[in-house]
């Protein structure tokens, strides 16, 4: 069983109330793109086929894909405030659980939160999970508010943890973007500092130290947290304040968390391999907005036994398939 944990769930719906409350740039591009951008930066970006759930199955059996795990992309729901959030969330929860309700054998879907309040988050994965048959949650690596190690999210986490659900990292852009007006650097570089910062953040507050039970999966191969380790590891030899929280090694926590492979890179690949082994590799092709099949796997010089569980095996034990 081959299966994507890192795809997204394209609604229509969703898009418009977006470009209505960011007051979105729409333009269009040769290729039959049209991008959503926001100031000078693009945001979000669609083609046709992204919303036709037919042409998405073809796809996925062209690259002999059995099953994908949903979830909204950037910026998710977080742009809307207030009352608006949760009434966002209830209709993009919604939408994504009738789109998997209509193939449950292929899709996985995981909700989004309206974190800017702790308590209708906490009814919202009661909804979810119980009602709507969700199997995880998908959190932004920042969500427009308080970072997520802050003391007010602690209810959160320990209800994530006390049902073991699943929880897929996704970068947004970071909180300050006004010197990244160029190249789509949000998106290209900006992604990759958001996801090493939240990373770090839960690493060194205790997150993963006060809860061990729930499986946290980041984006992208976790930027460029495996890159930096041992940099980590040398703050909490040198900092009381980055002992203050954990009893341990950065790095030792970091074994414990699950990256997908959506470096696409092999020496990026290769790398997680080395630093926390194939049990926590799970296969992403990023679809539809890279849409890769499996080949940056397959062609790793590793075990196959090792690329059955990057391709499936992991995947399959997290999510009880």
């Amino acid at each position: 069983m081959k299966i994507d944990i890192h795809a997204h769930f394209v609604d229509a719906a969703y898009l418009e109330d977006l470009k209505r409350v960011l007051d979105l740039e729409i333009s269009s591009t040769a290729d039959g793109k049209t991008l959503m951008r926001h100031n000078g930066c693009t945001l979000a970006w669609t083609r046709s086929d992204m919303f036709d759930p037919a042409e998405r199955l073809r796809d996925m059996d062209k690259k002999a894909i059995d099953i994908r795990v949903l979830s909204v992309s950037t910026p998710n729901v977080y742009p809307w405030t207030g009352a608006e959030q949760i009434v966002a969330t209830r209709k993009v929860n919604d939408a994504l659980a009738r789109y998997c309700r209509a193939h449950p054998d292929r899709f996985i879907g995981l909700a989004s939160l309206p974190l800017h309040d702790v308590d209708a988050s906490l009814q919202e994965i009661d909804r979810a999970v119980g009602e709507l048959g969700m199997k995880g949650l998908a959190i932004g690596s920042n969500v427009a508010g308080p970072p997520l190690n802050d003391a007010r999210f602690e209810p959160l986490w320990a209800k994530i943890n006390a049902l073991r659900l699943p929880v897929f990292e996704h970068p947004m852009f970071p909180k300050d973007v006004s010197d990244l007006n160029e190249f789509e650097l949000p998106l290209r570089v900006g992604f990759v500092f958001d996801t090493t910062l939240v990373a770090t953040r839960l690493i060194y507050s205790g997150i993963f130290e006060r809860y061990r039970d729930f499986p946290y999966i980041l984006a992208h191969t976790g930027g460029a947290l495996l890159m930096i380790l041992e940099r980590l590891d040398n703050g909490y030899r040198l900092f009381p304040d980055c002992r203050k929280y954990i009893n341990k090694l950065p790095s030792e926590y970091a074994r414990h968390l699950y990256y997908d492979s959506c470096a696409f890179g092999a020496p990026a690949l290769m790398l997680a391999k080395e630093a926390v082994g194939s049990s926590q590799i799970l296969f992403g092709t990023d679809d539809p907005f890279i849409g890769s099949d499996d080949a940056h796997v397959t062609r790793l010089n590793i075990p196959d036994a090792d690329k059955r569980a990057i391709l499936g095996g992991n995947a399959r034990k997290m999510f009880g398939l």
